[in-house]
């Protein structure tokens, strides 16, 4: 159950930034919007901090600070709206989510760990221009082998 209090400290994501939390490490397409990502990145890393997480397949929290948001939809290139519903809607069938809920941070990354193998983002997130970097792939690794805390050495 949501309460008051979890509704102020909730936050919303897309499907395929549930992947991309686990893999950040200060990249981004503006300072603001590596910014905003750093602080819920932080917040997912937060062991002691397990907040509602409403999951979308839209703009999200993140998608707000990027140079490429156009009116409800990113706009970087004619494509990039359909590209990124395909890796949301791609993420979220895999995590096995309904777009639109709510649930708990503790879940989410419970459901990451348990559902997602590093080699699952080839599919997941294919096209996406982070991807050959590896980072995205060797922090979902970590998360799977309970060195979640090694993720910021990456």
């Amino acid at each position: 159950m949501v309460t008051d209090r979890d509704a102020k400290n909730s936050i919303t994501l897309r499907g395929h930034h549930l992947l991309c939390v686990h893999g950040f490490r200060g990249m981004g397409y503006s300072p603001a919007f590596a910014v905003k990502m750093k602080e819920i990145v932080e917040r997912i890393r937060d062991h002691q901090d397990d907040f509602p997480i409403r999951v979308v397949h839209a703009l999200d929290d993140t998608c707000q600070y990027c140079p490429n948001k156009g009116e409800g939809i990113c706009v970087a290139d004619p494509t990039s709206e359909e590209h990124v519903q395909a890796m949301d809607l791609a993420a979220l069938e895999q995590l096995g989510l309904i777009p639109g809920h709510i649930y708990r941070k503790s879940e989410l990354i419970e459901r990451t760990k348990n559902r997602v193998e590093p080699a699952d983002l080839d599919r997941i997130c294919a096209g996406c221009s982070w991807l050959s970097y590896g980072v995205c792939k060797k922090g979902v690794a970590l998360l799977k082998e309970n060195k979640y805390m090694e993720i910021d050495a990456i």
